[in-house]
């Protein structure tokens, strides 16, 4: 196949570096968004995500005229649908941007096009678009009954690219493709190959769907150890920074670093997706997800202690006088993602339930997300550790990381990530 123009819909942290990779290597890209803002940003040859290098990308991209963004789909040879699939309230997988996406391109499809889900999915998934599509546009043939035969070539290929170096592991990671029948994979493969140097692993859809969720579920366990190791520790008065740097030095064993809990569109999200499809089975990765989903909880009930422990130091003091800065928002280090990020809620929570002033610290943000803003102020780290009496780290920025220990010297300290609490060096 001649890919010569390539759709992109969903222009966010995997859409738009994507877009822009492909723009790169010369290839007419048509990105698409329902975000009039996002589009207007990008038209201007600005980004409005933070990823190192990704400026340059799309700046020169659109100014050689190989990007374009719009908010309406147009015709092109491959459309890859890279929208949020959230779940519901229930845990249940929200399919609803996908559905829009599909209808979104049904008009313009045309026969030979290939369409591919990035979107991070339940099993299944791909299919039902194949649905939706095929439900909008009956004059074309599709995998699900016409086979190899079909007009359209549909496959899902998962992205699994760390935030903080998506350009290069784009482009250098192995990919998952997984067809709807094999013609669908190897379209899919011959397009990939336009930038990626990684291998391309063909299998069917339902394997590349679980392999996604099968990745950031083991992440997802993992994690949920160390989170829970580090309760344990902390009923026991054992530090757990020093206990898993003991434990480690055994050649079979590589514990995690314990935190606040676990955010992001990936790892937070995608065990339920599991767990909606086969409840009475996956026992091991519902429990893992409630034990991090609960660990924003267990850092609130520290904070307030800490709280407690100040006031009890300080007796003409009340919760009211008490100054409680938050460090860090971002649901990993040194990104500006807020998704389903644990500091947000533990954030939230305070804002809820706390008198006195509270402070956030992140410093690749410009402004607070609305639900923080009227009860948050934003101030830069010495500011805000030099009015704090309580000190809750969240997430280990690099500028926390080098800032010495002496800095929170006397104040109640909750280091939820063992910046300044972590083992002894023997």
């Amino acid at each position: 196949m001649n890919f010569e123009k390539i759709s992109v819909i969903g222009l966010g942290y995997i859409g738009l570096p994507t877009a822009a990779v492909f723009a790169s290597r010369k290839k007419r890209v048509i990105g698409v968004d329902i975000n009039q803002a996002a589009v207007e940003t990008i038209s201007r040859g600005d980004i409005h995500i933070v990823e190192p290098a990704l400026d340059s990308v799309v700046r020169a991209a659109v100014s050689e005229g190989y990007l374009t963004a719009t908010t309406q789909p147009q015709p092109a040879d491959a459309f890859l649908i890279a929208v949020p699939t959230p779940f519901k309230n229930n845990h249940e997988p929200d399919l609803s941007y996908i559905e829009s996406a599909s209808k979104a391109i049904a008009p313009v499809l045309k026969k030979g096009d290939l369409v591919i889900l990035e979107s991070t999915s339940p099993v299944g998934a791909t299919e039902q678009m194949a649905m939706w599509l095929a439900e909008a546009r009956p004059d074309l043939t599709f995998p699900q009954t016409h086979g190899e035969s079909s007009d359209i070539r549909i496959a899902h290929c998962p992205e699994r690219v760390l935030p903080g170096q998506v350009l290069r592991e784009l482009v250098s990671n192995d990919r998952v493709i997984g067809g709807m029948t094999k013609k669908c994979s190897e379209a899919a493969v011959q397009l990939y190959k336009i930038f990626v140097e990684g291998e391309c692993i063909t299998t069917d859809a339902s394997t590349a769907e679980m392999c996604k969720l099968t990745e950031n579920s083991f992440r997802d366990v993992n994690i949920a150890f160390a989170n829970e190791l580090s309760i344990i520790c902390d009923r026991l008065g054992i530090n757990v920074w020093e206990l898993i740097r003991l434990a480690n030095r055994h050649p079979r064993v590589n514990i995690l670093q314990p935190g606040p809990g676990v955010g992001g569109h990936c790892i937070a999200v995608d065990p339920w997706f599991i767990v909606s499809t086969t409840p009475s089975e996956a026992r091991l990765i519902r429990t893992a997800r409630e034990v991090n989903d609960n660990k924003p909880h267990w850092v609130l009930e520290k904070i307030t202690l800490a709280v407690a422990e100040y006031l009890q130091r300080n007796p003409t003091r009340t919760m009211t006088d008490v100054t409680i800065a938050c460090l860090g928002l971002s649901f990993k280090p040194d990104i500006d993602d807020l998704r389903e990020s644990p500091a947000i809620e533990i954030c939230e929570a305070l804002a809820r339930k706390h008198p006195g002033k509270l402070i956030a610290v992140e410093p690749n943000v410009t402004e607070l997300p609305s639900i923080l803003r009227e009860r948050f102020t934003l101030l830069d780290l010495p500011l805000a550790l030099e009015q704090a009496d309580v000190v809750v780290l969240l997430v280990d920025h690099k500028q926390f990381k080098s800032t010495p220990s002496s800095f929170v010297a006397g104040k109640q300290l909750v280091d939820t990530r063992g910046v300044w609490t972590h083992s002894r060096q023997n």
